[in-house]
Formats: structure tokens, C-alpha cells, sequence
């Protein structure tokens, strides 16, 4: 998550904490102890023989003892016990633990403030981090992330919000890049919309997001507060695999409590390979990646079918649709999943059993009716490019 987690031996709360990894970025910060960072008293300092690195593979920093090096960092001097408690929180489902260090300040001066270090090789080092690089590629999501997790704050345990985070951290991305798929085409909610209250009646894999709101009505007068909820999912990716010499495509099928929530008795559904995005990974690599753990299936390319929320009434989920052209001759396995759960079949039927399937309404996947649909469309290009006659 960030550099810090409050787990201390002492009773009392500290009044000088070093920070020096992302908790440097005051916005982030601002964040987790709920208060506008300009009521912060920050200076300058410097942590001597000790550096700062990347957790390998993951999006935020460690730090290391190294002879000789500096630690650039923010000392936060006067925090409240309430500061103290939320950061406790923020942080607290990870084993660090506090040693007061000497620092030199941007003065010049020397000074002792608390310093939280995580277990000994708790984390594998990897390549020495950037503040500047973080900002540039996670501050947004960190503190989208930040802001489900202190929502939680009194109401789930830190060690609930760590095993949590992962889905924290992909909804966050998320809702980052929807902010990005906007420019240029931005609209004023100031004036337009009220949010009056906003809540998180349940986190898990996905969660649940619900706000007391007032939009602005056509005919210019403000509308009633009105409560409405959406499940928040994050961004994925859709891939419907296809053969054009062959003319064929695979399909899974897997079992999906939300039918049998709904009360469908025939809960088992045949859909194109889809997974979830992770932070920072493209839609493209995610295609590629869930083809092969799903259907042990590499995709030589990727046509790229559309941009869509699957339900702009219920649902945050976006979907980043393909088809992916590839080999369905071989040795395909017809049994598949890669984790949480799945068990998952697949099949391969020539195209115009797709298709009449569709006419016959014998599939409720709503992105594999689209994708086959987008296929329809564009089939005699695609085969015709790779010689096949169409």
C-alpha cells in the first residue's frame, strides 16, 4: 500500500512521524488522516544509510538500511492521536514496526522522529524508487484506493482491508481511467450534480457503492435527493477467440451464482474468455492472459470490438471487447481455470452454430451476443486476410 503502518509496542501516540515513501505525497496523505494537508506542519529531512526501493512486482516502496545512502523524506510534526489512529488503520494489516532515527533537516539541523520499517525480508527489494515516478504512474490510483479504504475506517479490521486490498487497488485503477477516457469530452458536474452523502455498504471481490444525490433535470430545475447504489467492478477484458481458416470459435462455460441469485435454474453459461485488469496492465495484455489461463490458448492478434459499460444502471464494470484470431485446430483442453475458483470448460463450434445460437437466444452472456455480433460484421474481412474464402 504505502510506506508506513502504525503497528507500535507504545501506548502513547508519537508527535514526530518520518515519512518516506508514498505518504510523502501530501494528497495521499490528506487523504488517510481525513484533513486538508495544508493543516500538516511538514519540513524537509533526511533518513542517513538507508535507501528506498520498489517492491519487486508491486507499486510501492520499501525501505532498506545501505551504508552510505540517504533517504530524502517528510517529518510531520504535531500529529493528533486521531492522525495516529487513522494511520494505524491505513496500514495496520502489514508487520512494521516503529524505531525513532535521527534525521537532518533541511536546516541543516539534527532531529529524532519515529520511523516504521517492515520485517526483515518481509518484501524482495527491486529496483530503487522515484517519488516522481510514482506520482507519475500511481498517486491517482493510490488515493482512489485510499479513499475505500478509510470509508471502512471503524467498521472493518486492518487486516480485513489488507486481504481487501487487491480489489480496492483494481476498482481504483479503474475509476482512474474512466477519468481519462473523458478528456475531451468533460462535462461541469459542479453545477449539475450534489452528492450529499456517499457510503460502502459491502466490499469483497467487488463491492457496493451508494450515494444520496441531486442531478440537474432537463428542464434546468434541480432535481429531488434521490439514493442509488452501483457495484463497483473495475475494467475488463472480453475475448472472443476465432479462427478464420477454420471459421470457428471457442467458448467457455462456467458456473455463475449471480443467475442463481436471480433465480435461473440453468446457472451454468457459455461466454467468451473475460478477466479483470489488473493495475496497470493493459487491455491488451489482460486479452492475452486470460485466453491462455482459461482456455490454454495463445492469441495471435487482437481485433479490437469495442468499449463498453456491460450496465450503465447498475454496474461500474467497463469492458474492453475483442476478438482474438488464433489456431483452434490443436491440442485445445477442454478443461481450464487459473484461480478464485473457476472451473471452467471449453468448446469450439464452427461460426454459423454461433450464430444461429444467438438467432435461437440460447445465450444470456450479454459480451459474447456482442462480440459474435461485431464478428458477424467484420468475418469476410478477417477470413479474406487470411486466405480463406468467405
Amino acid at each position: 500500500m504505502a510506506s508506513l503502518a502504525l503497528i507500535s509496542d507504545k501506548d502513547e501516540p508519537l508527535a514526530d512521524l518520518f515519512f518516506y515513501g508514498s505518504l510523502r505525497h501530501l494528497p495521499l496523505l490528506g487523504v488517510v488522516l481525513g484533513r486538508e494537508p495544508r493543516t500538516l506542519e511538514t519540513v524537509s529531512a533526511e533518513l542517513p544509510d538507508h535507501a528506498v526501493f520498489w517492491v519487486r512486482d508491486q507499486p510501492f516502496p520499501i525501505i532498506h538500511p545501505q551504508a552510505g545512502a540517504t533517504t530524502p523524506g517528510l517529518m510531520v510534526r504535531g500529529l493528533s492521536s486521531e492522525d495516529i489512529v487513522r494511520l494505524r488503520y491505513y496500514e495496520g494489516g502489514f508487520d512494521y514496526r516503529l524505531r525513532p532515527m535521527h534525521l537532518r533537516l533541511e536546516s541543516g539541523q539534527s532531529a529524532v522522529a519515529d520511523v516504521f520499517f517492515p520485517a526483515p525480508d518481509l518484501w524482495p527489494l527491486g529496483a530503487p524508487w522515484s517519488l516522481g515516478d510514482w506520482v507519475a504512474d500511481w498517486a491517482d490510483i493510490s488515493e482512489q484506493a485510499a479513499r475505500e479504504v478509510m470509508a471502512w475506517y471503524g467498521r472493518k479490521s486492518p487486516e480485513q482491508i489488507a486481504r481487501a486490498f487487491p480489489g480496492i487497488r483494481r476498482r481504483a485503477a479503474a475509476h482512474v481511467a474512466a477519468r481519462q477516457r473523458a478528456r475531451g469530452r468533460e462535462r461541469d458536474l459542479s453545477s449539475s450534480v450534489i452528492v450529499h452523502a456517499q457510503r460502502y455498504p459491502y466490499a469483497n471481490f467487488f463491492a457496493v457503492q451508494e450515494v444520496d444525490l441531486q442531478v440537474r433535470q432537463y428542464d434546468g430545475a434541480m432535481g429531488p435527493v434521490v439514493n442509488r447504489a452501483a457495484l463497483l467492478v473495475g475494467e475488463a477484458a472480453v475475448v472472443l477467440p476465432y479462427d478464420p481458416v477454420r471459421d470457428t470459435v471457442l467458448l467457455i462455460e462456467q458456473f455463475r451464482a449471480p443467475l442463481l441469485i436471480a433465480g435461473d435454474p440453468t446457472p451454468w453459461v457459455w461466454e467468451p474468455v473475460a478477466g479483470l485488469l489488473e493495475p496497470g496492465e493493459s487491455a491488451e495484455t489482460a486479452a492475452r492472459r486470460e485466453t491462455l489461463e482459461e482456455a490454454g490458448l495463445t492469441i495471435a492478434h487482437l481485433e479490437p470490438a469495442g468499449q463498453v459499460y456491460s450496465s450503465t444502471g447498475s454496474s461500474t464494470e467497463f469492458l474492453h471487447l475483442f476478438i482474438g484470431l488464433a489456431d483452434l485446430g490443436g491440442d485445445i483442453p477442454t478443461v481450464g481455470g487459473a484461480d478464485e475458483g473457476e472451473d471452467i470448460r471449453s468448446r469450439v463450434m464452427g461460426f454459423d452454430a454461433l450464430m444461429q445460437g444467438v438467432d435461437e437466444r440460447l445465450y444470456l452472456d450479454m459480451p459474447l451476443v456482442t462480440t459474435a455480433l461485431w464478428l458477424a460484421r467484420h468475418r469476410g474481412r478477417l477470413r479474406q486476410a487470411h486466405g480463406a474464402q468467405a
